[in-house]
């Protein structure tokens, strides 16, 4: 049994509604933990003891340094720690320091060594590929990025591209005109924006044309200077397509790929502009790739368990 003393200020935070993130830690190392006043009781092997130790000590410390935790960052410390053991939470939670970029919504903090790496990936290189599966934040972290790098003014505009429907881009036979055939399969980087800003102010931003979101084809013949480009979904692009994306980058701009190459949906996934690309730049200088797995995914519990039963099934790997 070990017992560790908590700052008194920050119990509620620490211990979760209804102890909820006792709970999560309880579940993670097998420990039975109790309460008493300022002081939380461990009772489990010495190893676990210590690691729930580790967990509350470095906890406490960003308290004490003014770090104001959010809903979920006590979890995702804890799971931090008990995959790595050394780690140093400032280095996920005071990253760059507490402080929220101007005119975001929210605070991001990576929750995995992947998520950090993929972070200081896109600060160090001008081309960046994040690959892996769903829920892996490989979308809404280079958003976050963006819209930081926009609000910082180190660039003067965020495009945000992906391939419309297939490869082959198909729209003719959906109603309306052509933003609105587009407009349900760009939904999803709209949807990562208004997570990251407030819907009115984003609205501004892309009638100005200072945020530009449209499909892929819409970058053939250009040169994209000063800006950050995003391409989602870049598993769907054919070779021509992702050689005319990656060959439009300008001075002062940086660009992030992002896709998951086992939920190709072309005709032939051998042909993926993705699986190609990555072959062909990986040895390039100033071009990084950073790959997720299943326990890099942030979604619901259920989402990490459902990529591993796949993984599993069909033995997928990266190349």
């Amino acid at each position: 049994m070990r017992k560790i003393a908590l700052p008194q200020a920050g119990l509620e935070t620490l211990y979760g509604a209804h102890d909820a993130n006792l709970k999560h830690i309880e579940s993670l190392l097998n420990v039975r933990l109790r309460t008493q006043g300022d002081e939380l009781i461990v009772e489990g092997d010495k190893a676990a003891e210590q690691r729930v130790e580790e967990i509350f000590s470095q906890l406490t410390s960003l308290i004490e340094d003014g770090y104001v935790f959010r809903n979920g960052d006590v979890k995702t410390a804890a799971s931090l720690v008990v995959r790595n053991p050394g780690v140093d939470l400032r280095d996920y939670f005071a990253r760059g320091g507490q402080k929220q970029p101007e005119g975001t919504k929210r605070r991001v903090n990576p929750k995995s060594v992947n998520q950090r790496k993929y972070l200081e990936t896109i600060e160090n290189n001008d081309i960046v590929f994040g690959v892996g599966p769903a829920g892996t934040g490989k979308t809404y972290l280079a958003m976050a990025q963006a819209v930081s790098y926009l609000m910082a003014k180190k660039v003067s505009r965020i495009i945000l591209a992906r391939p419309a429907v297939e490869a082959g881009e198909k729209l003719g036979f959906l109603p309306g005109d052509l933003q609105e055939k587009v407009n349900p399969y760009l939904r999803p980087l709209y949807d990562a924006l208004y997570d990251m800003m407030d819907t009115e102010r984003a609205n501004k931003l892309v009638e100005r044309g200072t945020i530009e979101v449209a499909p892929i084809a819409f970058m053939r013949g250009r040169t994209l200077n000063d800006a950050f480009v995003i391409l989602d979904e870049a598993q769907n692009t054919t070779s021509e397509q992702m050689k005319m994306f990656l060959t439009r980058l300008g001075f002062g701009s940086k660009a992030v790929v992002t896709g998951d190459i086992t939920q190709i949906d072309l005709p032939n996934p051998k042909a993926s502009g993705l699986i190609e690309a990555l072959k062909i730049v990986r040895e390039i200088e100033g071009i990084g790739i950073v790959y997720f797995d299943d326990t890099d995914v942030v979604r619901h519990r259920l989402v990490q368990q459902i990529v591993k039963a796949y993984d599993a099934m069909t033995g997928s790997k990266h190349d």
